[in-house]
Protein backbone atom coordinates (compact mmCIF):
# COMPACT_ATOMS: atom_id res chain seq x y z
CA UNK A 1 0.00 0.00 0.00
CA UNK A 2 1.34 3.25 -0.40
CA UNK A 3 2.03 5.55 2.21
CA UNK A 4 -0.29 8.03 3.28
CA UNK A 5 0.44 11.84 1.75
CA UNK A 6 1.50 14.73 3.83
CA UNK A 7 0.49 18.81 3.03
CA UNK A 8 3.58 20.65 2.98
CA UNK A 9 3.31 24.70 2.63
CA UNK A 10 6.72 26.16 1.14
CA UNK A 11 7.03 29.45 2.15
CA UNK A 12 8.27 32.60 0.37
CA UNK A 13 8.61 36.05 1.37
CA UNK A 14 5.67 37.17 -0.23
CA UNK A 15 3.52 34.38 -1.42
CA UNK A 16 2.71 30.73 -0.25
CA UNK A 17 2.64 27.70 -2.54
CA UNK A 18 1.03 23.98 -1.53
CA UNK A 19 2.35 20.38 -2.63
CA UNK A 20 1.86 17.16 -1.66
CA UNK A 21 4.77 14.86 -0.86
CA UNK A 22 5.18 11.20 0.54
CA UNK A 23 5.02 10.63 4.55
CA UNK A 24 6.51 7.29 5.11
CA UNK A 25 5.09 6.92 8.64
CA UNK A 26 3.10 8.73 11.13
CA UNK A 27 4.59 11.08 13.31
CA UNK A 28 3.66 13.34 16.06
CA UNK A 29 1.78 16.55 15.66
CA UNK A 30 4.76 18.74 16.51
CA UNK A 31 7.75 16.53 15.18
CA UNK A 32 8.02 18.74 11.45
CA UNK A 33 8.48 21.44 13.00
CA UNK A 34 11.41 23.38 11.34
CA UNK A 35 13.47 26.43 12.32
CA UNK A 36 15.93 28.30 10.18
CA UNK A 37 17.61 31.63 10.75
CA UNK A 38 19.12 34.24 7.98
CA UNK A 39 21.18 37.48 8.15
CA UNK A 40 21.57 39.85 5.20
CA UNK A 41 23.96 43.04 5.59
CA UNK A 42 24.90 45.67 2.87
CA UNK A 43 25.71 48.54 1.64
CA UNK A 44 25.08 51.22 -1.72
CA UNK A 45 27.96 53.79 -2.39
CA UNK A 46 26.69 56.89 -4.09
CA UNK A 47 29.86 58.92 -5.30
CA UNK A 48 27.48 62.38 -5.11
CA UNK A 49 27.27 62.27 -1.49
CA UNK A 50 23.73 63.76 -1.27
CA UNK A 51 23.65 66.52 1.64
CA UNK A 52 20.69 64.43 3.39
CA UNK A 53 22.78 60.96 2.94
CA UNK A 54 19.91 59.17 1.46
CA UNK A 55 19.59 57.84 -1.59
CA UNK A 56 15.92 59.41 -3.61
CA UNK A 57 13.74 56.56 -4.09
CA UNK A 58 15.12 54.08 -2.30
CA UNK A 59 14.58 51.55 0.72
CA UNK A 60 16.67 49.00 1.28
CA UNK A 61 18.85 50.55 1.10
CA UNK A 62 17.81 54.00 1.81
CA UNK A 63 21.18 55.39 3.70
CA UNK A 64 23.83 56.20 0.69
CA UNK A 65 27.69 55.38 1.60
CA UNK A 66 26.67 53.60 4.66
CA UNK A 67 26.95 49.84 5.63
CA UNK A 68 23.87 47.97 7.30
CA UNK A 69 22.26 45.42 8.93
CA UNK A 70 18.74 44.88 6.43
CA UNK A 71 17.31 41.76 8.37
CA UNK A 72 18.32 39.03 11.00
CA UNK A 73 15.39 36.83 10.47
CA UNK A 74 14.00 33.99 12.00
CA UNK A 75 11.60 31.08 10.79
CA UNK A 76 9.52 28.86 12.37
CA UNK A 77 7.23 26.34 9.94
CA UNK A 78 4.18 23.83 11.06
CA UNK A 79 3.99 22.18 7.33
CA UNK A 80 0.41 21.40 6.41
CA UNK A 81 -0.58 18.35 7.43
CA UNK A 82 -3.47 16.29 6.99
CA UNK A 83 -6.00 15.96 9.83
CA UNK A 84 -8.59 13.38 7.93
CA UNK A 85 -11.30 13.95 5.63
CA UNK A 86 -8.81 15.99 3.10
CA UNK A 87 -8.57 18.69 5.26
CA UNK A 88 -5.17 19.77 6.47
CA UNK A 89 -3.77 22.11 9.14
CA UNK A 90 -0.32 24.28 9.70
CA UNK A 91 1.12 27.52 10.96
CA UNK A 92 3.91 30.06 9.90
CA UNK A 93 5.97 32.41 11.60
CA UNK A 94 8.73 34.51 10.57
CA UNK A 95 10.12 37.60 12.42
CA UNK A 96 12.45 40.22 11.02
CA UNK A 97 14.90 42.75 12.72
CA UNK A 98 16.98 45.26 10.64
CA UNK A 99 16.60 48.44 8.54
CA UNK A 100 13.77 46.65 6.74
CA UNK A 101 11.24 46.44 9.07
CA UNK A 102 11.51 50.55 8.74
CA UNK A 103 8.89 50.06 5.32
CA UNK A 104 7.36 46.51 5.91
CA UNK A 105 5.97 47.92 9.24
CA UNK A 106 2.22 46.78 10.03
CA UNK A 107 0.36 49.68 12.10
CA UNK A 108 -1.16 48.94 15.65
CA UNK A 109 1.77 45.77 15.03
CA UNK A 110 5.18 46.81 14.80
CA UNK A 111 5.05 49.91 14.37
CA UNK A 112 5.65 51.76 18.10
CA UNK A 113 8.14 48.75 19.31
CA UNK A 114 11.39 50.09 17.93
CA UNK A 115 12.26 53.84 16.75
CA UNK A 116 15.65 53.33 15.73
CA UNK A 117 17.13 52.73 12.39
CA UNK A 118 16.89 48.65 12.94
CA UNK A 119 13.17 47.95 14.24
CA UNK A 120 11.54 44.36 14.82
CA UNK A 121 8.07 43.19 12.76
CA UNK A 122 6.11 39.98 11.94
CA UNK A 123 6.98 39.19 8.37
CA UNK A 124 3.86 36.56 8.45
CA UNK A 125 2.35 34.98 11.51
CA UNK A 126 -0.70 32.72 10.18
CA UNK A 127 -2.62 29.84 10.13
CA UNK A 128 -2.59 27.58 7.13
CA UNK A 129 -5.39 25.10 5.64
CA UNK A 130 -6.15 23.31 3.38
CA UNK A 131 -9.91 22.70 2.28
CA UNK A 132 -10.88 20.16 0.21
CA UNK A 133 -13.62 22.11 -1.64
CA UNK A 134 -14.94 23.33 -5.46
CA UNK A 135 -11.87 21.30 -7.46
CA UNK A 136 -10.20 18.57 -7.05
CA UNK A 137 -7.38 20.52 -6.33
CA UNK A 138 -9.03 22.50 -3.43
CA UNK A 139 -8.45 25.76 -1.41
CA UNK A 140 -5.57 26.45 0.30
CA UNK A 141 -5.97 29.65 2.45
CA UNK A 142 -3.73 31.91 5.10
CA UNK A 143 -4.74 33.43 8.00
CA UNK A 144 -3.03 36.66 10.11
CA UNK A 145 -0.43 38.30 9.01
CA UNK A 146 0.50 37.77 5.56
CA UNK A 147 3.08 39.07 2.96
CA UNK A 148 1.23 40.52 0.12
CA UNK A 149 0.58 38.25 -3.03
CA UNK A 150 1.26 41.12 -5.34
CA UNK A 151 4.59 41.94 -7.76
CA UNK A 152 7.76 39.78 -8.51
CA UNK A 153 10.24 41.07 -6.05
CA UNK A 154 10.09 39.44 -2.63
CA UNK A 155 11.40 41.19 0.80
CA UNK A 156 13.20 37.46 1.18
CA UNK A 157 16.64 38.30 -0.44
CA UNK A 158 17.09 34.78 -1.71
CA UNK A 159 13.93 34.95 -3.89
CA UNK A 160 14.56 38.07 -5.92
CA UNK A 161 17.59 39.02 -8.08
CA UNK A 162 19.01 42.58 -6.55
CA UNK A 163 19.60 43.88 -3.65
CA UNK A 164 17.49 47.06 -4.91
CA UNK A 165 14.18 47.14 -4.93
CA UNK A 166 12.30 48.51 -8.35
CA UNK A 167 10.34 51.41 -8.09
CA UNK A 168 7.25 49.31 -9.05
CA UNK A 169 7.91 46.83 -6.10
CA UNK A 170 8.57 50.26 -3.47
CA UNK A 171 5.63 52.38 -4.38
CA UNK A 172 3.20 50.37 -6.62
CA UNK A 173 2.64 47.17 -4.50
CA UNK A 174 1.99 46.73 -1.11
CA UNK A 175 4.01 44.76 1.34
CA UNK A 176 2.11 43.39 4.77
CA UNK A 177 -1.61 42.42 5.35
CA UNK A 178 -3.82 41.29 7.95
CA UNK A 179 -6.65 39.17 6.80
CA UNK A 180 -6.87 35.76 4.72
CA UNK A 181 -5.64 34.68 1.42
CA UNK A 182 -6.63 32.06 -0.75
CA UNK A 183 -5.45 30.21 -3.81
CA UNK A 184 -8.14 27.39 -5.53
CA UNK A 185 -7.17 25.49 -7.19
CA UNK A 186 -8.94 25.21 -10.67
CA UNK A 187 -6.43 22.13 -12.35
CA UNK A 188 -3.14 21.28 -12.29
CA UNK A 189 -2.06 24.41 -14.46
CA UNK A 190 -4.41 27.33 -12.82
CA UNK A 191 -5.35 28.95 -9.44
CA UNK A 192 -7.93 31.29 -8.85
CA UNK A 193 -6.58 33.63 -5.58
CA UNK A 194 -8.64 36.01 -3.62
CA UNK A 195 -8.89 37.49 0.01
CA UNK A 196 -9.54 40.34 2.56
CA UNK A 197 -7.56 42.68 4.50
CA UNK A 198 -7.50 45.37 6.64
CA UNK A 199 -5.13 47.18 4.10
CA UNK A 200 -1.60 47.54 3.32
CA UNK A 201 0.06 47.62 6.54
CA UNK A 202 -2.67 48.33 8.66
CA UNK A 203 -4.40 46.13 11.16
CA UNK A 204 -7.27 46.79 13.83
CA UNK A 205 -8.30 49.80 15.89
CA UNK A 206 -6.00 52.07 15.98
CA UNK A 207 -3.52 50.02 13.79
CA UNK A 208 -6.10 50.69 10.94
CA UNK A 209 -6.38 53.91 9.12
CA UNK A 210 -9.87 53.68 8.01
CA UNK A 211 -12.70 52.11 8.14
CA UNK A 212 -13.30 49.85 5.26
CA UNK A 213 -11.54 46.90 3.94
CA UNK A 214 -9.40 46.20 0.85
CA UNK A 215 -8.99 42.53 -1.41
CA UNK A 216 -7.78 41.05 -4.22
CA UNK A 217 -8.95 38.97 -7.02
CA UNK A 218 -6.88 37.22 -9.36
CA UNK A 219 -5.43 34.04 -11.78
CA UNK A 220 -2.33 32.59 -11.79
CA UNK A 221 -0.52 30.11 -13.87
CA UNK A 222 2.23 28.11 -13.86
CA UNK A 223 3.89 25.00 -16.08
CA UNK A 224 2.47 26.25 -18.83
CA UNK A 225 3.89 25.87 -22.75
CA UNK A 226 5.16 22.58 -21.95
CA UNK A 227 6.51 24.37 -18.20
CA UNK A 228 8.15 26.96 -19.86
CA UNK A 229 5.56 29.65 -18.88
CA UNK A 230 4.36 30.67 -15.44
CA UNK A 231 1.98 34.20 -15.18
CA UNK A 232 -0.10 36.13 -12.25
CA UNK A 233 -2.42 38.80 -13.26
CA UNK A 234 -4.07 40.36 -9.47
CA UNK A 235 -6.54 43.40 -9.26
CA UNK A 236 -6.19 44.96 -5.62
CA UNK A 237 -9.10 47.43 -4.88
CA UNK A 238 -9.88 49.11 -1.37
CA UNK A 239 -9.38 52.71 0.55
CA UNK A 240 -6.14 52.96 1.51
CA UNK A 241 -5.55 56.68 2.60
CA UNK A 242 -5.81 57.86 6.19
CA UNK A 243 -8.91 59.55 7.91
CA UNK A 244 -6.62 61.59 10.10
CA UNK A 245 -5.58 62.96 6.42
CA UNK A 246 -8.38 62.98 4.34
CA UNK A 247 -11.41 62.99 6.56
CA UNK A 248 -13.82 60.86 6.51
CA UNK A 249 -13.93 60.92 2.24
CA UNK A 250 -10.73 58.14 2.52
CA UNK A 251 -13.50 55.65 3.91
CA UNK A 252 -14.94 55.81 0.01
CA UNK A 253 -11.68 56.76 -1.89
CA UNK A 254 -10.71 53.95 -3.39
CA UNK A 255 -7.47 52.76 -4.91
CA UNK A 256 -7.19 50.34 -7.77
CA UNK A 257 -3.86 48.39 -8.30
CA UNK A 258 -3.70 46.08 -11.54
CA UNK A 259 -0.17 43.79 -11.50
CA UNK A 260 0.31 41.00 -14.38
CA UNK A 261 3.70 39.45 -14.05
CA UNK A 262 5.00 36.52 -16.71
CA UNK A 263 8.11 34.57 -16.58
CA UNK A 264 9.25 33.19 -19.54
CA UNK A 265 12.09 29.69 -19.26
CA UNK A 266 13.69 30.91 -22.84
CA UNK A 267 16.86 27.82 -22.61
CA UNK A 268 18.16 26.26 -19.94
CA UNK A 269 20.14 28.71 -18.52
CA UNK A 270 18.17 32.12 -19.70
CA UNK A 271 14.71 33.57 -18.18
CA UNK A 272 13.24 36.51 -18.57
CA UNK A 273 10.53 37.80 -16.60
CA UNK A 274 8.45 41.19 -17.27
CA UNK A 275 5.55 42.71 -14.54
CA UNK A 276 2.90 45.78 -15.97
CA UNK A 277 1.91 47.58 -12.85
CA UNK A 278 -0.91 50.76 -12.74
CA UNK A 279 -2.52 52.19 -9.66
CA UNK A 280 -4.75 55.02 -9.05
CA UNK A 281 -6.07 56.64 -5.87
CA UNK A 282 -9.12 58.70 -5.96
CA UNK A 283 -8.30 59.74 -2.74
CA UNK A 284 -5.12 60.95 -4.16
CA UNK A 285 -5.91 62.20 -7.26
CA UNK A 286 -2.54 60.46 -8.42
CA UNK A 287 -2.23 57.32 -10.68
CA UNK A 288 1.41 55.33 -11.12
CA UNK A 289 1.93 53.08 -14.56
CA UNK A 290 5.18 51.21 -15.15
CA UNK A 291 6.81 48.35 -16.46
CA UNK A 292 9.71 46.17 -15.38
CA UNK A 293 11.59 43.71 -17.04
CA UNK A 294 14.35 40.99 -15.79
CA UNK A 295 17.27 38.95 -17.33
CA UNK A 296 18.50 36.04 -15.45
CA UNK A 297 21.77 33.98 -17.10
CA UNK A 298 22.92 31.10 -15.13
CA UNK A 299 26.13 31.26 -16.37
CA UNK A 300 27.13 27.61 -13.38
CA UNK A 301 25.38 26.05 -10.28
CA UNK A 302 26.66 28.79 -8.62
CA UNK A 303 27.06 31.80 -10.63
CA UNK A 304 23.97 33.81 -12.05
CA UNK A 305 23.82 37.60 -14.24
CA UNK A 306 21.14 39.63 -13.95
CA UNK A 307 19.50 42.73 -15.67
CA UNK A 308 16.39 44.49 -14.61
CA UNK A 309 15.59 47.57 -16.43
CA UNK A 310 12.62 49.84 -15.34
CA UNK A 311 10.15 52.88 -16.91
CA UNK A 312 8.13 54.20 -14.23
CA UNK A 313 5.55 56.92 -14.18
CA UNK A 314 4.30 59.12 -10.78
CA UNK A 315 1.98 61.39 -12.66
CA UNK A 316 1.48 63.64 -9.49
CA UNK A 317 4.53 63.15 -7.79
CA UNK A 318 2.30 61.62 -5.06
CA UNK A 319 3.83 58.37 -5.04
CA UNK A 320 7.13 58.78 -5.34
CA UNK A 321 8.49 59.55 -1.73
CA UNK A 322 11.61 60.00 0.03
CA UNK A 323 11.30 59.42 3.96
CA UNK A 324 13.89 61.51 5.97
CA UNK A 325 13.51 59.62 9.17
CA UNK A 326 13.52 55.92 10.65
CA UNK A 327 9.49 56.31 11.77
CA UNK A 328 8.52 58.17 8.63
CA UNK A 329 7.08 55.53 6.71
CA UNK A 330 5.58 54.09 9.62
CA UNK A 331 3.67 57.77 10.84
CA UNK A 332 2.76 58.41 7.40
CA UNK A 333 0.25 54.61 7.12
CA UNK A 334 -1.39 56.82 9.91
CA UNK A 335 -1.32 60.35 8.64
CA UNK A 336 0.69 61.34 11.24
CA UNK A 337 2.76 64.25 10.53
CA UNK A 338 6.26 62.70 9.25
CA UNK A 339 9.47 64.51 7.68
CA UNK A 340 9.27 63.76 3.49
CA UNK A 341 9.66 65.06 0.48
CA UNK A 342 8.40 64.26 -3.17
CA UNK A 343 9.55 65.48 -6.61
CA UNK A 344 7.03 66.74 -9.13
CA UNK A 345 5.45 64.54 -11.39
CA UNK A 346 8.48 62.63 -12.90
CA UNK A 347 9.16 59.42 -15.36
CA UNK A 348 11.83 57.45 -13.58
CA UNK A 349 13.89 55.52 -15.62
CA UNK A 350 16.24 52.77 -14.30
CA UNK A 351 19.14 50.09 -15.05
CA UNK A 352 20.16 47.70 -12.72
CA UNK A 353 22.95 44.90 -13.70
CA UNK A 354 24.24 42.51 -10.74
CA UNK A 355 26.33 39.00 -9.98
CA UNK A 356 24.72 36.51 -7.95
CA UNK A 357 27.55 34.06 -6.71
CA UNK A 358 25.92 31.06 -4.54
CA UNK A 359 28.66 28.87 -3.61
CA UNK A 360 27.83 25.45 -1.24
CA UNK A 361 30.17 25.76 1.87
CA UNK A 362 28.28 23.08 3.99
CA UNK A 363 28.89 22.19 7.77
CA UNK A 364 25.56 23.54 8.44
CA UNK A 365 25.10 26.31 5.97
CA UNK A 366 22.06 26.48 3.93
CA UNK A 367 22.98 29.39 1.86
CA UNK A 368 25.81 31.66 1.04
CA UNK A 369 24.92 34.49 -1.07
CA UNK A 370 26.81 37.18 -2.49
CA UNK A 371 25.27 40.06 -5.08
CA UNK A 372 27.69 43.11 -6.27
CA UNK A 373 25.65 45.56 -8.01
CA UNK A 374 25.81 49.08 -10.21
CA UNK A 375 22.32 51.14 -10.64
CA UNK A 376 21.70 53.71 -12.70
CA UNK A 377 18.60 56.09 -11.79
CA UNK A 378 17.38 58.84 -14.36
CA UNK A 379 14.38 61.46 -14.89
CA UNK A 380 13.56 61.13 -18.13
CA UNK A 381 11.32 64.76 -18.51
CA UNK A 382 13.72 67.11 -17.07
CA UNK A 383 13.16 67.17 -12.97
CA UNK A 384 16.22 66.57 -10.35
CA UNK A 385 14.79 64.56 -7.61
CA UNK A 386 18.01 62.73 -7.24
CA UNK A 387 20.85 63.27 -4.61
CA UNK A 388 19.27 66.27 -2.03
CA UNK A 389 17.46 67.25 -5.63
CA UNK A 390 20.55 68.79 -7.11
CA UNK A 391 20.27 66.05 -10.05
CA UNK A 392 18.46 64.22 -12.75
CA UNK A 393 20.22 61.20 -12.68
CA UNK A 394 21.86 59.04 -9.70
CA UNK A 395 24.54 56.48 -9.96
CA UNK A 396 25.04 53.86 -6.94
CA UNK A 397 27.11 50.53 -6.30
CA UNK A 398 27.76 48.03 -3.81
CA UNK A 399 26.26 44.85 -2.86
CA UNK A 400 24.92 42.45 -0.22
CA UNK A 401 25.71 39.50 1.50
CA UNK A 402 23.51 36.72 3.06
CA UNK A 403 23.87 33.71 5.47
CA UNK A 404 21.29 31.61 6.01
CA UNK A 405 21.12 28.23 8.29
Amino acid sequence: MDAPARLTIHVMCMAASLSIVPAHAASPVFNDITFGAQIEGGLMANPARPADALDFGQFSPDHANQPQLDQLTLTLTKPVDDIGGGYGLGANLRVLYGADARYYAIAGISDKLLSGRYQIMPVFANVAAHLPWLTKGGLDGQFGVLTSPMGVETLDPTTRAFYTLAYTTEYSTPFEHVGAIFQWHLDPLLDVQFGIDTGNQTSFGRGDNNAEPAGYVGLSGHGLAHGALAFTYLLRIGPENSVRALGMRANAAQRVWNDLNATWQMTQSLNGTIEFNTVHDDGLHASTYSVVTWLAWQMSPDLTLNYRGELYRDNSGGFVTQFQSDTAYARVLLGAPAPVSNAPATTYGALSLNASWRPKLGHGVRLFQLRPEIRFDRSLNGTAPFNGFRNCGMFTFGGDATLGF
